[in-house]
C-alpha cells in the first residue's frame, strides 16, 4: 500500500505540474494589483458605466477594486495617463489623435503619445449625432442652422460631429456652435434647451435622459447607400464606418434599426511602456470573467475577445498580442499592421523631437511648425497624413 500511495503521490505532482505548463482553467488566475484606476468619460457615459461594469467582476472573481476616474473631456481622462497617475484609460477615438498629436494634442506640453491597446468594445451601438426631437431634423442635413453642442478640450467629440456634418456637405459654420465644459454638459445642453444636437453612443445614458425629457430624441440616419456621404466623412474620420445599430436610446431595436456609424469604443488604453504582465493579466481577467459583465448594461458584449478589431488606427499592446496569439486570433496580417503602426508612432515621434528642438515660444506658432512637420515626415514615409 505504501508503495501504491508513493505512486499515487508521484502521479498526482506529475498531473499538477502538466496542467500548469499546458494552462489549464485555474491553474494560472490572473494576477493584478489589489487597486486600481481607470479614467473614463463621466458619470452616466457608456465608458464609465462598462469600466464599473468590469470592476464588479474583477472585485468578484480577483478582490480587486477598481476606482473610475472620470473625465469631461480627452484632456482630462489622458492627462493623467501621460502623468503616470494611472496606468489605463477607457477611451474613445481621443486615444488616435493622441497618438496623431493633433487637435488639442498639438500643444507643447502633448505632442504624438506613445499609446497602445490593449482590449477594446467592438461595437455593438452607433456612435452617431442625436438631436432633440422637437425642432424637425430628420436627415443630417436638416442640421444646418441649427444648433449643437462643441466640447471645449474634446477633439475626439467635436471632430466626430464634423465628420458627420461632412455626410450632408456640412460644417461647423453651417451650425451654431454651442460651447459646453464637457461630455455630459453637452446633452445637459439640449435637455435645457441651449443646443439641438450632441454626439454620443446610442447606448449612453445621456441621451435616454434626453428621450425622458419633453423634447424627447431622433438619432438622424447616415444611410449606407449615400456614396457620396461616406466619402466626406472617410475623408475626415478614417477610423469610423457604416454601422447597424439594433440597440439604443430612441426607439433603437431589431424591429426598428438605426442606419449609421460607429468605431470601437470604449478602447483600453495604456502607454506603451506599461507593464506587461499587469497588460497581459488585465487582458486575460476580462476574457476569462466576460460571462460575469456581458449583460450589465446595452452594448457591451462588444468587449468578448472573438469580437475584437485587430487592424484599426492605433497598435496593439505586445503583451496584450501575446494573448491573443495563445487565443489563436492573431494573424500575420494583424502583426504586419500593427508594426506598422508602431513604425508610425516613431516617425511621428521623430518629428516631434525636432519640432521641439526649435524652442518656440509661442504656443500658435509652435502648433503651426509641428503640423507642417509631422505633415512633411509622414509623406517622406509614405504614410497617410489624414489631419
Amino acid at each position: 500500500m505504501r508503495k501504491t500511495t508513493g505512486l499515487l503521490s508521484v502521479l498526482a505532482v506529475a498531473f499538477a505540474a502538466s496542467a500548469l505548463a499546458s494552462g489549464a482553467v485555474g491553474a494560472d488566475k490572473p494576477t493584478l494589483p489589489g487597486t486600481m484606476v481607470w479614467t473614463a468619460y463621466g458619470v452616466g457615459s457608456q465608458g464609465y458605466n462598462e469600466s464599473v461594469a468590469i470592476g464588479s467582476a474583477l472585485k468578484k472573481n480577483l478582490n480587486v477594486n477598481l476606482r473610475v476616474q472620470p473625465g469631461k473631456n480627452d484632456i482630462s481622462r489622458m492627462a493623467p495617463l501621460r502623468d503616470g497617475k494611472v496606468k489605463v484609460s477607457a477611451n474613445g477615438v481621443g486615444t488616435y489623435f493622441g497618438q496623431e498629436g493633433v487637435f488639442e494634442f498639438a500643444a507643447p506640453d502633448w505632442g504624438p503619445q506613445p499609446l497602445r491597446i490593449m482590449i477594446m468594445n467592438s461595437g455593438e451601438s452607433n456612435i452617431v449625432l442625436g438631436a432633440a426631437a422637437d425642432v424637425g431634423i430628420k436627415t443630417m442635413a436638416d442640421l444646418k442652422g441649427k444648433r449643437v453642442s462643441w466640447t471645449v478640450g474634446a477633439p475626439a467629440l467635436n471632430h466626430n460631429i464634423a465628420s458627420a456634418l461632412a455626410f450632408a456637405g456640412l460644417t461647423w459654420d453651417d451650425v451654431i456652435k454651442v460651447e459646453v465644459p464637457g461630455f455630459n454638459a453637452s446633452w445637459d445642453a439640449i435637455v435645457n434647451g441651449q443646443s439641438d444636437a450632441a454626439f454620443s453612443s446610442t447606448v449612453s445614458g445621456l441621451p435616454k435622459k434626453l428621450e425622458a425629457s419633453p423634447r424627447g430624441l431622433y438619432w438622424p440616419p447616415m444611410p449606407h447607400s449615400d456614396k457620396a456621404g461616406w466619402a466626406r466623412v472617410k475623408k475626415i474620420a478614417p477610423y469610423t464606418g457604416p454601422h447597424i445599430a439594433y440597440i439604443g436610446a430612441g426607439g433603437i431595436s431589431k424591429e426598428k434599426p438605426h442606419e449609421g456609424a460607429s468605431y470601437p469604443y470604449p478602447v483600453l488604453t495604456s502607454n506603451a511602456d506599461l507593464e506587461d504582465d499587469l497588460v497581459y493579466n488585465l487582458v486575460k481577467a476580462i476574457d476569462l470573467y466576460y460571462d460575469d459583465f456581458k449583460d450589465a448594461s446595452p452594448g457591451i458584449g462588444g468587449w468578448a475577445v472573438p469580437k475584437q478589431v485587430f487592424d484599426w488606427a492605433v497598435p496593439y499592446h505586445s503583451a496584450a498580442v501575446k494573448y491573443y496569439k495563445e487565443k489563436g486570433l492573431w494573424t500575420e496580417a494583424h502583426q504586419k499592421h500593427n508594426d506598422a503602426l508602431v513604425k508610425r508612432q516613431s516617425v511621428l515621434a521623430a518629428a516631434w523631437k525636432a519640432t521641439k528642438a526649435k524652442n518656440i515660444e509661442d504656443a500658435d506658432k509652435f502648433a503651426e511648425a509641428w503640423l507642417a512637420a509631422r505633415k512633411a515626415a509622414l509623406e517622406k514615409a509614405g504614410m497617410d497624413v489624414v489631419f
